[in-house]
Protein backbone atom coordinates (compact mmCIF):
# COMPACT_ATOMS: atom_id res chain seq x y z
CA UNK A 1 0.00 0.00 0.00
CA UNK A 2 1.10 3.38 -1.02
CA UNK A 3 0.72 6.75 1.70
CA UNK A 4 2.01 9.67 1.45
CA UNK A 5 5.97 9.62 0.25
CA UNK A 6 8.75 8.96 2.87
CA UNK A 7 11.46 11.26 3.52
CA UNK A 8 14.61 10.01 4.93
CA UNK A 9 18.28 11.69 4.64
CA UNK A 10 21.85 10.43 6.00
CA UNK A 11 22.03 11.51 9.51
CA UNK A 12 24.25 10.76 12.42
CA UNK A 13 22.70 8.77 15.05
CA UNK A 14 23.73 11.50 17.61
CA UNK A 15 21.14 13.58 16.01
CA UNK A 16 18.22 10.89 16.30
CA UNK A 17 15.59 12.46 18.33
CA UNK A 18 11.85 11.94 19.03
CA UNK A 19 9.09 14.91 18.07
CA UNK A 20 5.53 14.38 19.28
CA UNK A 21 2.67 16.10 20.20
CA UNK A 22 0.41 14.57 22.46
CA UNK A 23 -3.08 15.48 21.24
CA UNK A 24 -6.87 15.03 22.38
CA UNK A 25 -8.61 11.59 21.05
CA UNK A 26 -10.27 11.04 17.66
CA UNK A 27 -10.64 8.06 15.03
CA UNK A 28 -11.92 8.50 11.85
CA UNK A 29 -11.89 6.10 8.52
CA UNK A 30 -13.72 7.42 5.55
CA UNK A 31 -14.67 5.86 2.14
CA UNK A 32 -15.89 7.00 -1.11
CA UNK A 33 -18.56 5.32 -2.98
CA UNK A 34 -17.07 3.99 -6.35
CA UNK A 35 -18.26 5.55 -9.59
CA UNK A 36 -20.41 8.53 -9.15
CA UNK A 37 -21.22 10.25 -5.34
CA UNK A 38 -24.01 8.39 -3.19
CA UNK A 39 -26.82 10.47 -2.81
CA UNK A 40 -28.07 8.74 0.01
CA UNK A 41 -28.28 11.17 3.21
CA UNK A 42 -25.75 9.35 5.98
CA UNK A 43 -27.39 8.83 9.73
CA UNK A 44 -26.60 11.99 12.42
CA UNK A 45 -27.37 10.37 15.48
CA UNK A 46 -26.42 9.77 18.78
CA UNK A 47 -26.71 6.18 19.36
CA UNK A 48 -25.28 3.41 21.55
CA UNK A 49 -24.06 -0.01 20.07
CA UNK A 50 -23.44 -1.63 23.35
CA UNK A 51 -26.96 -1.93 24.06
CA UNK A 52 -28.90 -0.64 20.98
CA UNK A 53 -30.92 2.41 22.81
CA UNK A 54 -30.83 5.56 20.56
CA UNK A 55 -30.35 8.71 22.66
CA UNK A 56 -31.93 11.91 22.35
CA UNK A 57 -31.28 14.69 19.53
CA UNK A 58 -28.50 16.45 20.78
CA UNK A 59 -29.06 19.24 18.49
CA UNK A 60 -26.38 17.60 15.29
CA UNK A 61 -27.69 17.45 12.23
CA UNK A 62 -25.84 16.25 8.88
CA UNK A 63 -27.36 19.56 7.43
CA UNK A 64 -25.06 21.05 9.63
CA UNK A 65 -21.62 19.20 7.05
CA UNK A 66 -20.91 21.07 3.88
CA UNK A 67 -21.62 18.52 1.31
CA UNK A 68 -25.09 17.16 -0.12
CA UNK A 69 -23.51 13.99 -0.81
CA UNK A 70 -20.98 12.04 1.42
CA UNK A 71 -17.61 12.32 -0.05
CA UNK A 72 -16.77 8.60 1.13
CA UNK A 73 -17.96 5.40 0.33
CA UNK A 74 -17.91 4.33 4.82
CA UNK A 75 -18.03 7.16 7.47
CA UNK A 76 -18.34 6.43 11.37
CA UNK A 77 -17.59 8.68 13.78
CA UNK A 78 -18.47 8.18 17.68
CA UNK A 79 -18.06 9.90 20.79
CA UNK A 80 -15.78 6.89 22.88
CA UNK A 81 -16.73 7.69 26.08
CA UNK A 82 -20.30 6.97 26.05
CA UNK A 83 -20.26 5.35 22.35
CA UNK A 84 -22.38 7.19 21.22
CA UNK A 85 -22.34 7.23 16.91
CA UNK A 86 -22.33 11.03 16.17
CA UNK A 87 -22.51 10.57 12.23
CA UNK A 88 -22.43 7.20 9.65
CA UNK A 89 -22.40 7.00 6.39
CA UNK A 90 -22.28 2.49 5.26
CA UNK A 91 -20.42 1.51 8.23
CA UNK A 92 -21.03 -1.91 8.36
CA UNK A 93 -19.99 -2.23 4.38
CA UNK A 94 -16.84 -4.39 3.38
CA UNK A 95 -14.11 -2.36 2.21
CA UNK A 96 -9.92 -2.53 1.78
CA UNK A 97 -8.37 -1.35 4.54
CA UNK A 98 -5.06 -0.37 2.90
CA UNK A 99 -2.08 0.05 5.41
CA UNK A 100 -4.99 0.56 8.05
CA UNK A 101 -4.15 -3.07 8.46
CA UNK A 102 -1.23 -2.20 9.93
CA UNK A 103 -2.93 -0.85 13.18
CA UNK A 104 -3.92 -4.38 13.67
CA UNK A 105 -0.11 -6.10 12.80
CA UNK A 106 1.33 -3.36 15.38
CA UNK A 107 -1.28 -4.82 17.84
CA UNK A 108 0.32 -8.10 17.12
CA UNK A 109 4.15 -7.35 17.00
CA UNK A 110 3.62 -5.64 20.26
CA UNK A 111 1.68 -8.40 21.98
CA UNK A 112 4.08 -11.11 20.82
CA UNK A 113 7.05 -9.75 19.93
CA UNK A 114 9.81 -7.74 22.16
CA UNK A 115 10.48 -3.93 21.04
CA UNK A 116 14.32 -5.19 21.96
CA UNK A 117 14.65 -7.73 19.95
CA UNK A 118 17.36 -7.29 16.65
CA UNK A 119 14.80 -8.03 13.10
CA UNK A 120 17.23 -8.66 9.83
CA UNK A 121 15.87 -7.59 6.62
CA UNK A 122 14.91 -10.28 3.81
CA UNK A 123 15.33 -9.93 0.39
CA UNK A 124 11.41 -10.54 0.36
CA UNK A 125 11.08 -7.46 2.85
CA UNK A 126 13.39 -5.32 0.97
CA UNK A 127 11.42 -6.05 -1.97
CA UNK A 128 8.50 -4.52 -0.56
CA UNK A 129 6.49 -1.84 -2.91
CA UNK A 130 6.00 1.43 -1.95
CA UNK A 131 5.53 2.81 0.54
CA UNK A 132 9.08 2.06 1.39
CA UNK A 133 11.78 3.20 2.77
CA UNK A 134 14.44 1.37 0.54
CA UNK A 135 16.05 -0.88 3.52
CA UNK A 136 18.35 -2.93 2.24
CA UNK A 137 18.89 -6.63 2.73
CA UNK A 138 20.56 -7.82 5.47
CA UNK A 139 20.43 -4.99 7.43
CA UNK A 140 19.24 -5.01 11.04
CA UNK A 141 17.21 -2.88 13.33
CA UNK A 142 15.11 -3.24 16.74
CA UNK A 143 11.85 -4.35 16.38
CA UNK A 144 10.71 -1.12 18.08
CA UNK A 145 12.26 1.12 15.10
CA UNK A 146 10.52 -1.11 12.22
CA UNK A 147 7.33 -0.74 13.83
CA UNK A 148 7.42 3.33 13.98
CA UNK A 149 8.22 2.96 10.45
CA UNK A 150 5.60 1.12 10.02
CA UNK A 151 3.19 3.54 12.06
CA UNK A 152 4.58 6.67 11.21
CA UNK A 153 5.34 6.36 7.65
CA UNK A 154 3.51 3.01 6.56
CA UNK A 155 6.37 1.73 5.55
CA UNK A 156 6.08 -1.79 3.84
CA UNK A 157 9.52 -3.01 3.90
CA UNK A 158 9.71 -2.22 7.86
CA UNK A 159 6.34 -3.70 7.92
CA UNK A 160 7.13 -6.87 6.31
CA UNK A 161 10.32 -7.59 8.19
CA UNK A 162 8.50 -6.80 11.48
CA UNK A 163 5.96 -9.39 10.91
CA UNK A 164 8.41 -12.11 9.35
CA UNK A 165 10.33 -11.94 12.20
CA UNK A 166 7.41 -12.03 14.94
CA UNK A 167 5.40 -14.76 12.87
CA UNK A 168 7.74 -16.51 10.97
CA UNK A 169 6.88 -15.65 7.92
CA UNK A 170 3.81 -13.80 6.57
CA UNK A 171 1.15 -16.58 6.47
CA UNK A 172 1.71 -17.65 10.06
CA UNK A 173 1.63 -14.34 11.12
CA UNK A 174 -1.80 -13.55 9.13
CA UNK A 175 -3.05 -16.49 11.18
CA UNK A 176 -2.26 -14.42 14.36
CA UNK A 177 -4.02 -11.28 12.81
CA UNK A 178 -7.18 -13.22 12.17
CA UNK A 179 -7.51 -14.91 15.45
CA UNK A 180 -7.23 -11.21 17.16
CA UNK A 181 -9.93 -10.13 14.90
CA UNK A 182 -12.09 -13.08 16.01
CA UNK A 183 -10.83 -12.41 19.90
CA UNK A 184 -12.19 -8.68 19.17
CA UNK A 185 -15.47 -10.11 17.68
CA UNK A 186 -14.11 -7.99 14.20
CA UNK A 187 -16.75 -10.16 12.13
CA UNK A 188 -16.87 -8.51 8.82
CA UNK A 189 -12.80 -8.40 8.89
CA UNK A 190 -10.31 -10.79 7.47
CA UNK A 191 -6.87 -10.75 6.67
CA UNK A 192 -4.87 -12.18 3.95
CA UNK A 193 -1.56 -10.57 4.13
CA UNK A 194 0.25 -8.33 7.14
CA UNK A 195 0.76 -4.33 5.43
CA UNK A 196 -2.38 -3.81 3.52
CA UNK A 197 -2.22 -4.92 -0.11
CA UNK A 198 -5.38 -5.26 -1.78
CA UNK A 199 -7.08 -9.19 -1.84
CA UNK A 200 -10.82 -10.72 -2.11
CA UNK A 201 -10.04 -12.02 1.12
CA UNK A 202 -8.51 -8.84 2.57
CA UNK A 203 -11.35 -6.61 4.11
CA UNK A 204 -12.73 -4.99 7.00
CA UNK A 205 -15.75 -2.63 7.74
CA UNK A 206 -15.37 0.92 9.73
CA UNK A 207 -17.27 -0.34 12.28
CA UNK A 208 -14.98 -2.63 12.66
CA UNK A 209 -11.69 -0.90 12.20
CA UNK A 210 -13.15 1.39 15.07
CA UNK A 211 -13.46 -1.01 17.43
CA UNK A 212 -9.95 -2.22 16.55
CA UNK A 213 -8.46 1.26 16.88
CA UNK A 214 -10.25 1.66 20.72
CA UNK A 215 -8.28 -1.98 21.04
CA UNK A 216 -4.83 -0.53 19.95
CA UNK A 217 -5.10 3.27 21.68
CA UNK A 218 -5.10 0.89 24.57
CA UNK A 219 -1.89 0.16 24.58
CA UNK A 220 0.57 2.80 25.57
CA UNK A 221 3.10 2.23 22.98
CA UNK A 222 1.19 2.30 20.22
CA UNK A 223 -0.57 5.46 21.27
CA UNK A 224 2.38 7.07 21.90
CA UNK A 225 4.07 6.27 18.35
CA UNK A 226 0.97 7.31 16.25
CA UNK A 227 1.15 10.70 17.99
CA UNK A 228 4.39 11.16 16.57
CA UNK A 229 4.86 14.15 14.11
CA UNK A 230 8.65 12.89 13.50
CA UNK A 231 10.79 10.10 14.39
CA UNK A 232 14.42 9.05 13.85
CA UNK A 233 15.63 5.51 13.22
CA UNK A 234 19.14 3.79 12.25
CA UNK A 235 20.06 -0.08 11.59
CA UNK A 236 22.11 -1.63 14.19
CA UNK A 237 23.84 -2.97 11.91
CA UNK A 238 24.88 0.60 10.23
CA UNK A 239 25.12 4.22 10.42
CA UNK A 240 22.60 5.52 8.03
CA UNK A 241 19.89 7.13 9.73
CA UNK A 242 16.14 7.31 8.52
CA UNK A 243 14.15 10.52 9.12
CA UNK A 244 10.42 9.35 9.40
CA UNK A 245 7.61 12.06 8.95
CA UNK A 246 4.15 10.95 9.86
CA UNK A 247 1.44 10.84 7.17
CA UNK A 248 -0.94 11.93 8.93
CA UNK A 249 -1.21 15.45 8.67
CA UNK A 250 -3.98 16.06 11.33
CA UNK A 251 -1.23 15.81 13.77
CA UNK A 252 -0.18 19.12 15.09
CA UNK A 253 -2.70 21.07 12.95
CA UNK A 254 -5.71 20.33 14.61
CA UNK A 255 -5.77 21.02 18.94
CA UNK A 256 -6.50 17.56 20.00
CA UNK A 257 -5.59 15.00 17.28
CA UNK A 258 -3.79 11.50 18.58
CA UNK A 259 -3.51 9.67 15.32
CA UNK A 260 -4.32 6.71 14.35
CA UNK A 261 -3.40 6.14 10.68
CA UNK A 262 -3.54 6.71 6.57
CA UNK A 263 -3.95 4.34 4.11
CA UNK A 264 -4.05 3.89 0.44
CA UNK A 265 -4.44 1.94 -2.41
CA UNK A 266 -5.76 2.33 -6.23
CA UNK A 267 -8.73 -0.10 -4.59
CA UNK A 268 -9.47 0.97 -0.84
CA UNK A 269 -8.97 5.17 -1.72
CA UNK A 270 -7.63 7.32 0.34
CA UNK A 271 -8.74 6.57 4.32
CA UNK A 272 -7.98 7.99 7.36
CA UNK A 273 -8.58 6.79 11.46
CA UNK A 274 -8.14 9.64 13.50
CA UNK A 275 -8.37 10.09 17.50
CA UNK A 276 -9.21 13.15 18.67
CA UNK A 277 -9.48 14.40 22.73
CA UNK A 278 -10.45 17.99 23.63
CA UNK A 279 -12.17 19.71 26.30
CA UNK A 280 -12.93 16.37 27.85
CA UNK A 281 -14.40 14.92 24.81
CA UNK A 282 -12.96 11.60 22.69
CA UNK A 283 -13.65 11.00 19.28
CA UNK A 284 -12.67 8.82 17.02
CA UNK A 285 -13.32 8.85 13.34
CA UNK A 286 -12.88 6.55 10.81
CA UNK A 287 -13.11 7.49 6.68
CA UNK A 288 -12.54 4.81 3.99
CA UNK A 289 -11.92 5.84 0.46
CA UNK A 290 -12.04 9.71 0.14
CA UNK A 291 -11.12 11.74 -2.22
CA UNK A 292 -10.36 14.49 0.31
CA UNK A 293 -10.40 12.75 3.37
CA UNK A 294 -8.51 15.94 4.86
CA UNK A 295 -11.15 18.35 4.34
CA UNK A 296 -13.59 15.77 5.45
CA UNK A 297 -11.92 14.79 8.25
CA UNK A 298 -11.78 18.48 9.54
CA UNK A 299 -15.56 18.91 8.83
CA UNK A 300 -16.38 15.85 10.50
CA UNK A 301 -14.62 16.62 14.07
CA UNK A 302 -15.45 20.38 13.85
CA UNK A 303 -19.16 18.44 13.71
CA UNK A 304 -18.81 16.11 16.14
CA UNK A 305 -17.01 18.44 18.69
CA UNK A 306 -20.09 20.88 18.09
CA UNK A 307 -22.45 17.95 18.81
CA UNK A 308 -20.69 16.86 21.83
CA UNK A 309 -20.48 20.55 23.43
CA UNK A 310 -24.63 20.51 23.73
CA UNK A 311 -24.47 16.79 25.33
CA UNK A 312 -22.56 18.44 28.12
Amino acid sequence: MQDNPIQHHRMPWSACRSFGAFGAGIALCACLLAGSPSTASAKSIHHNRHNGEVAQDSGGSSRDLPWRTVPAHSVLLKELRSGRVLYEYEPEKRMSPASLTKIMSALVILERGHLDEQATISKNAARAPKTHLRLKTGEVFRLGDLLKAMLIVSANDACLAAVEHVGGDEPQFVALMNAKAFELGLNNTHFNNGCGFDGAEHYSTAEDLARLSEAAMQNPVFRELVREEREMITPVSGQRAYLLHNTNRLLGRIPGVEGVKTGFTSKAGRCLIAKVSHNGRDLLLVILNSQRRWNTAKSLIDYGLRVTETMQ
